[in-house]
């Protein structure tokens, strides 16, 4: 492999770096694209335009990087549709959502924290099922999921409110209501014949030559979505049981 070959993979350096040192993640990205298209020798912008006078910047019937940007943005504009729910979630958290949720829960004496970030990571496989995209993180697990999930807490530990609880298991809570949507989003939206995920790999397979169908890839793909579950279960049972045992002695201590 020639010297030039391998400063192609500068732009991964410069991913690395930058998000090591915590810089902004939009800023590192596409300066890392910028440097690795102009050492492929791709144009910075294509012909046909204001630069065309400019040999160093474009180059005739090539695409240039700038233009590749602002296609792959324009036709992955729908992606940025959540932003149109952040004012609604907001109104509805600044009216008490987060209460409310948190009111409902405890009067579910069943509910607890593992049974609920298990409910909530099928309620996310079977989403993906249908073939239906949410934005989870900030659409549920922050207003509804989050409140819920501490709202069973209190009730697990008899404690009157949040800041009654320990530090350590309110991140905890935190940690394992993310982890619950992350299962199920990422697993079940293998599951649709039409989620992007599904239609990426069945894209790139078909580029390498090999002859499948987005069909076959979904029955592929049930198995690990059931595991997945399965194990998703186990951790949420297990933290649940591990504090149910702890529970008696906090309110000993109290």
């Amino acid at each position: 492999m020639h010297v030039s070959d391998y400063l192609k993979l500068l732009g991964i350096a410069i991913v690395v770096i930058g998000l090591a040192l915590k810089l902004r993640t939009t800023l590192v990205v596409v300066t890392a694209a910028l440097v690795t298209g102009l050492l492929a020798g791709l144009p910075l912008f294509s012909s046909g335009g204001v630069f065309d006078s400019l040999p160093y910047l474009t180059k005739p019937d090539q695409e240039g990087i700038i233009d590749m940007l602002g296609r792959a943005f324009s036709e992955n504009r729908l992606m940025t549709l959540f932003i149109i729910t952040l004012p609604a979630i907001g109104l509805s958290e600044r009216y008490g959502l987060q209460e409310q949720a948190a009111v409902l829960i405890r009067r579910i004496r069943v509910a607890t924290v593992g049974r609920l970030q298990f409910i909530y990571q099928v309620f996310r496989v079977l989403h993906g099922i249908l073939g239906i995209r949410l934005n989870g993180h900030p659409a549920f697990v922050r207003p509804l999921i989050y409140p819920m999930s501490i709202g069973a807490a209190e009730v697990e530990a008899g404690k009157a409110s949040a800041e009654q609880l320990p530090v350590e298991r309110v991140e905890q809570i935190k940690a394992g209501d993310s982890a619950s949507e992350n299962y199920g989003n990422f697993y079940g939206q293998n599951l649709s014949p039409v989620q992007p995920g599904i239609l990426l790999v069945f894209g790139v397979l078909k580029g390498l030559g090999y002859n499948v169908s987005v069909w076959s890839l979904v029955l592929f793909a049930i198995p690990i979505a059931s595991i997945s579950v399965i194990l998703g279960g186990l951790q949420f049972w297990l933290v649940d049981r591990r504090y149910r045992i702890k529970s008696p002695i906090e309110k000993k201590a109290v």
